[in-house]
């Protein structure tokens, strides 16, 4: 059986694999800067300017997600084999994230319409379930690196992991504030994403770092030539963004709101690249060191009928999201159910 020219047992675990990438990839920047409000409600000044943060992402959270669970299950009907031994290796970090984002949509809601007295406290959760999303994301990402093997050292990178993509979700989200907020909040947000550049640099370097020092492989990929030079590009125009983002952000706030899409969009840019070079490391590696796409994929036959319904669903998600986008572009108004 052959697809687009190539034996369908490489073609179609190819395409399935690309397909989980980018929705692992909008995850993560889309529900990223949502999570990172979140993080950040507790630094408001005033009430007031809370329910503003909050309603910077309120038309958009939710679609966020979707991604998150269609990576899961494409995971699960593409390559079932890793996702029996990646969901089971990562059950409890997996739980928490679970409760953390219910915890998050409940108090999302929760905390619009409670009596003032009790609003306080859905704050609070609101805040608790980002962050305990956040960290457990982070930790799952660090134990991933190191090849799902529980040693301290490797659940010490996690934590460390999981503190820096709490603070790099912070900096993101603090750049979608800058975007969509007004005066004084947008003022404070610069002053966050000031703030979190340092770890946003300590995150990204401790991962690019750990990943060729745990894995021969992934040392060899990266270091011998002439790979090192084809790949020179994507550390060294890194540097030249976080160069320029830090210039932007002294610059910030302007008149006429000008520049203000700049850190965002830088933001956007660093994820990307930093993605491309997790996805160059581990390739063809689904579980690293243990499972290729090949070797975990599904049957070709089941594959290509799963790849009808993604045809449909993928498109439709697209559709939506950017529709969402395009509705409720603009500064951040007041969010509400009236």
């Amino acid at each position: 059986m052959e697809f687009l020219g190539y034996p369908a047992t490489t073609s179609l675990p190819f395409i399935f694999a690309a397909l989980m990438g980018v929705s692992i990839l909008l995850y993560v920047i889309l529900d990223g800067y949502d999570l990172g409000v979140g993080i950040l409600t507790p630094l408001a000044d005033s009430d007031p300017q809370r329910d503003m943060m909050v309603a910077s992402i309120g038309p958009f959270w939710d679609a966020n997600e979707t991604w998150l669970v269609l990576a899961v299950g494409l995971l699960l009907v593409a390559f079932p084999a890793a996702h029996g031994l990646i969901l089971s290796t990562l059950y409890l970090p997996v739980f928490v994230m679970l409760v953390g984002l219910i915890l998050r949509g409940v108090s999302f809601e929760f905390r619009v319409k409670a009596r003032a007295k009790h609003k306080h406290l859905w704050n609070r959760l609101f805040f608790i379930g980002s962050l305990m999303t956040t960290l457990a994301q982070g930790f799952m990402l660090g134990l991933y690196v190191m090849g799902l093997q529980f040693t301290m050292t490797t659940v010490l990178f996690s934590v460390l992991c999981a503190l820096a993509l709490t603070v790099g979700y912070a900096f993101i989200g603090a750049t979608w504030l800058i975007l969509k907020g007004e005066d004084t909040l947008q003022r404070r947000a610069v002053r966050w994403a000031r703030t979190c550049i340092g770890g946003l640099i300590v995150g990204i370097g401790a991962i690019s770092l750990a990943s060729p020092l745990v894995s021969p492989r992934i040392w060899e990929k990266w270091f011998t030539f002439p790979e090192i030079l084809w790949l020179s590009p994507l550390p060294i125009v890194s540097l030249a963004l976080l160069a320029l983002l830090w210039r932007s952000l002294a610059t910030l706030p302007q008149a006429d709101d000008r520049g203000a899409w700049v850190p965002f969009g830088i933001a956007l840019a660093l994820y990307v690249l930093a993605f491309l070079g997790l996805a160059y490391s581990f390739y063809p590696y689904v579980v690293p060191e243990q499972l290729t796409i090949y070797e975990a994929a599904s049957a070709p036959e089941s594959l290509f009928i799963i790849l009808i319904g993604a045809l449909f669903v993928v498109p439709t998600i697209l559709g939506y999201t950017a529709l969402a986008y395009w509705v409720f572009r603009g500064k951040t108004k007041a969010l509400r159910y009236d």
